[in-house]
């Protein structure tokens, strides 16, 4: 899977972009969000990304965040929900914008939403309760930008590795020094505490 991209913006065309890699030209498509704090055309960019494998197209989507991105992925594991509807949805809200609706059961905030409709809206405030709070949001927005990614890419490997978002945020928290750490050495170090 592509992790990442870096390279130059060709085209800026809301909601894809094309960013030449090495003479390679890779066509992404990113939320609002994702565009407010671009460079402009022929300036560098680094995006996280996530490759999303259809059997008629193969579609590239880039994210600013970590945060943006672990949303993306989880949005995608719920029912009904696919990468448009995603999309939408960064781009219509924040990460800690999206958490607090869904903490404090917001359906109307959520129907605002281009695309997403009322049963649509309960249902990603059912399934995405479990799974994330406002709380690690802000945390893993925070680290993206205090702790130069480290952190929230610690938290994004838990949660893939099938630990629960406030298990995974405990994991970090209780690791973390006020020093410079690797995202390799926090997760080395969060699932030897988890073993104890």
């Amino acid at each position: 899977m592509i992790g990442s991209i870096c390279g130059r913006i060709v085209v800026k065309a809301p909601p894809q972009l094309l960013i030449e890699v090495g003479g390679i030209g890779y066509e992404i498509e990113a939320p609002m969000s994702t565009f407010y704090g671009l460079p402009g055309v022929g300036e560098e960019v680094r995006l996280l990304t996530h490759l999303v494998v259809r059997e008629d197209a193969h579609i590239l989507y880039g994210f600013s965040s970590a945060a943006e991105r672990l949303l993306f992925r989880n949005l995608l594991k719920v029912s009904g929900v696919g990468p448009k509807i995603a999309l939408a949805i960064l781009s219509g809200t924040t990460a800690e914008g999206f958490a607090s609706c869904v903490t404090s059961n917001d359906v109307n905030a959520l129907t605002k939403i281009p695309g997403v409709g009322r049963k649509t809206a309960e249902r990603l405030i059912i399934e995405m309760r479990d799974r994330l709070s406002a709380a690690e949001f802000s945390s893993l927005v925070s680290a993206d930008t205090a702790a130069g990614g480290a952190e929230g890419e610690a938290f994004a490997a838990l949660v893939a590795l099938g630990y629960k978002s406030a298990e995974a945020s405990r994991l970090i928290k209780a690791v973390t020094n006020s020093g410079s750490e690797g995202t390799e050495d926090l997760i080395r170090r969060a699932l030897q505490g988890a073993l104890r």
